[in-house]
């Protein structure tokens, strides 16, 4: 199964897809320097580290959020199975959320979860549905 994240700049997406495969996917030296997702990075949980039993890897396409890399976003989603939409719980969604939304509904992807992020950043009364 591949997984995409999905989401605004800087709602947690590189640091959420770390928390689960252990695996920096922001390699360039300038992703580095700028703090943010440039182009594409990938990670995957292999066959033992999943729960449940499963039998195959799970991959994990981590996408750019800013809007000026939504070339190479698109590239990311054109080919997945399950979507993550990443959202923080400090900012709620945002214009890149909104486009990123539309972009997986152009491209037909129909399955996937919210991943609320950065909860400890707001009261509890602000996490509840």
């Amino acid at each position: 199964m591949i997984i995409a994240t999905a989401g605004h700049v800087d709602h947690g997406k590189t640091s959420l897809i770390r928390a689960l495969t252990n695996v920096d996917t922001d390699r360039l030296p300038e992703e580095k320097k700028r703090g943010m997702t440039i182009d594409l990075g990938f990670a995957y949980l292999p066959v033992d580290a999943v729960p449940g039993g499963a039998t195959e890897a799970i991959g994990f396409v981590d996408v750019p959020g800013h809007e000026r890399f939504v070339r190479n976003l698109i590239c990311g989603l054109s080919a997945i199975d399950f979507a993550l939409l990443v959202i923080a719980a400090d900012d709620g969604p945002m214009p890149q959320t909104r486009e990123h939304l539309s972009i997986l509904d152009s491209l037909g992807v129909r399955a996937g979860v919210v991943a609320l992020t950065k909860i400890d950043r707001v009261a509890p009364s602000g996490v509840e549905a």
